[in-house]
């Protein structure tokens, strides 16, 4: 049980810097300052890392303040990342930043250098050897793309499940026929607002998750044989659609910063059938390039000037490291050319396999498609995220999540910059938490990975990111499934591995 503290009465150190006569409510002054003596109280030591504090309902009950004047505290220190809110548990003093905050960093990747050749897709072998590393408890899970599990709002996820299992009765266990439920997608069309993007429940369809919505836009539009085209590198499971669909990859020269480069697209799209451009403007996996909202508006038009459909993913952009969320490259389409594709997996959590497509001129289609495919969604799983909306409270949480997601890809930085030989390059991603790494010269991802594999370890080797042996030289990292100090020592240990290698 975590130390109790006195807060009523504030001496005038413990409000250094605080304007007291600025006019506000009473309460949000007394809430400002149970929040500056808290943080006194773990500058100076007396609350120690790691520890647990009060409940918000005994500090309310000692100190003779309000619920609300506690949580509002509370929750100011965790977005200060002075405290973490753990599911089922309460609120904890965080870890201090790391030590490793003024290492220098390597350099970035330079833009990539693909062929620009369609070409068939083979990456089912290796990347079916990384998903089943990823399902090792016992591992160090630094090659899969998901986060910690406790950072999702589970505990809130579940009631919300269990109240809507009492209210809807046996209307909870009936299909929920595609386009699926209008509840839930009149709550997506409004947070789609943020997004740039003026949509109704209508214009979208329910999916099992974002990577169920990508699928189903390419049956949309492609037929064996066709070509796409993607980021190089791009997201593997991209890759793995394109080659069980029988269809084929052309990549494009990618900025590890801006995204796909506009003028190779335009020369590819001069000289070959393209049928679709699968792409990821905000914060791409694995590179975490965010496409210029100038560069977004000129894709869209160069792809509606062909008539060539944009299959946009956009699973990471509510992940932004930065205020607002970046707008989508649908909120510059006026003709229904683009196909925006997403999901709450990177965000609520991926168990409940929430996803949607907003599939523009093609909705009759896909709508069509997912009923063929799997009939309907899980209902009371989009009626607890529905109310979880309805109820306000993502917006809190995904300050949280990207408060966590920038510190892990912080740390993940410096790491790489400290313990990795020279040679050795690393993306600045503004979003999500994923880094891709190029090694230094003589380094192969695939025998780096055979060796993490030994140490406990597992990363995710850049071959599987490419349509072809293009990313030998790279891994992805990911930065928030572990607590800063855990991704510290692998990359250590994993830097140690590079540099018996070179």
């Amino acid at each position: 049980m975590g130390v109790i503290v006195p807060i009523r009465t504030l001496g005038s150190e413990d409000t250094v810097g605080m304007d007291l006569n600025r006019g506000d409510s009473n309460e949000q002054l007394l809430y400002e300052q149970v929040a500056a003596r808290f943080v006194s109280l773990i500058e100076k030591g007396t609350l120690q890392v790691g520890e647990r504090l009060p409940s918000v309902r005994r500090m309310a009950a000692q100190e003779k303040v309000s619920i609300s004047t506690v949580v509002h505290a509370y929750r100011a220190l965790e977005d200060d990342g002075w405290l973490e809110a753990r599911p089922q548990s309460g609120y904890y003093v965080r870890r201090k930043p790391a030590a490793l905050k003024g290492v220098p960093l390597p350099p970035e990747p330079e833009v990539s250098r693909p062929r620009c050749e369609a070409e068939l897709v083979s990456v089912a072998e290796l990347s079916m050897r990384v998903a089943h590393a990823t399902r090792d408890p016992n591992m160090i899970q630094l090659g899969m793309a998901v986060c910690d599990p406790n950072i999702h709002p589970t505990r809130q996820l579940n009631r919300m499940l269990l109240e809507v299992a009492r209210n809807c009765s046996s209307a909870g266990n009936t299909y929920d026929f595609s386009p699926g439920s209008p509840v839930l997608r009149a709550a997506i069309a409004g947070r789609l607002v943020q997004a740039g993007c003026s949509l109704g429940p209508d214009d979208l369809v329910l999916t099992l998750g974002c990577l169920e919505g990508l699928n189903l836009c390419l049956r949309a539009v492609c037929e064996p044989g066709d070509t796409v085209v993607l980021e190089s590198p791009t997201y593997f499971s991209a890759l793995q659609a394109i080659e069980m669909l029988g269809l084929r990859a052309l990549e494009v020269p990618t900025h590890p910063r801006d995204g796909i480069v506009l003028e190779a697209l335009e020369e590819v799209l001069e000289r070959e059938p393209v049928k679709a451009c699968l792409l990821m403007p905000c914060f791409s996996n694995p590179l975490g390039s965010r496409m210029p909202d100038e560069n977004k508006r000129r894709l869209v038009e160069m792809l509606r000037e062909r008539q060539v459909p944009l299959i946009e993913d956009d699973i990471w952009a509510d992940t932004s490291f930065e205020e607002p969320r970046p707008r989508a490259a649908k909120a510059f389409d006026e003709d229904g050319w683009v196909m925006l594709c997403s999901s709450f997996s990177k965000t609520l959590g991926p168990g409940y396999r929430v996803g949607w497509v907003a599939p523009g001129r093609w909705r009759r289609k896909v709508e069509y498609l997912k009923l063929v495919t799997s009939i309907a969604n899980p209902t009371l799983p989009s009626l607890a995220v529905a109310e979880f909306l309805r109820r306000g409270g993502y917006d809190h949480h995904l300050r949280r999540v990207r408060r966590l997601f920038a510190e892990g890809v912080e740390c993940g930085l410096r790491a790489v910059g400290c313990y990795f030989p020279d040679g050795t390059r690393v993306t600045r991603p503004r979003g999500g938490h994923m880094l891709w790494v190029e090694l230094p010269p003589g380094v192969d991802s695939v025998e780096l990975f055979e060796a993490a594999l030994h140490a406990n370890i597992s990363i995710a080797p850049g071959q599987i990111f490419s349509s072809r042996p293009s990313s030998h030289r790279f891994v992805r990292l990911n930065c928030a499934y572990h607590p800063p100090d855990v991704i510290e020592t692998a990359l250590q240990t994993l830097g140690r591995l590079v540099e018996e290698r070179v």
